[in-house]
């Protein structure tokens, strides 16, 4: 489901070009991360988010962007970081086939 709080590939690359550097998190396995990613992403594949919990604890109240290949596991990784209390988590739409597009 998208919705207004998603992200698009041309929003993140025009606040990237800027000289922004947002929290993005690469749920995708660690050998898709290793093929291709945005630079900066931190890798925690969407099984090992759970886990990983208490290493964010600190972006709970920051904006934080999620991506994987084509956008579901995002919205699942969304879906399970707002349920533990994130507050700004986005989804960016289309994943890393979009943004590479």
């Amino acid at each position: 489901m998208i919705t207004s709080s998603d992200i698009t590939v041309e929003e993140l690359k025009e606040r990237l070009n800027k000289g922004e550097t947002p929290v993005i998190i690469d749920v995708r396995e660690d050998w898709e991360y290793q093929e291709a990613n945005i630079a900066g992403a931190k890798n925690i594949p969407l099984g090992a988010l759970p886990n990983q919990l208490e290493d964010l604890e600190d972006l709970k109240d920051q904006e934080v962007i999620v991506q994987c290949r084509s956008g579901a596991r995002s919205a699942n990784a969304k879906a399970f970081l707002q349920q533990q209390g994130f507050k700004n988590v986005r989804n960016l739409l289309g994943g890393i086939l979009a943004y590479q597009g």
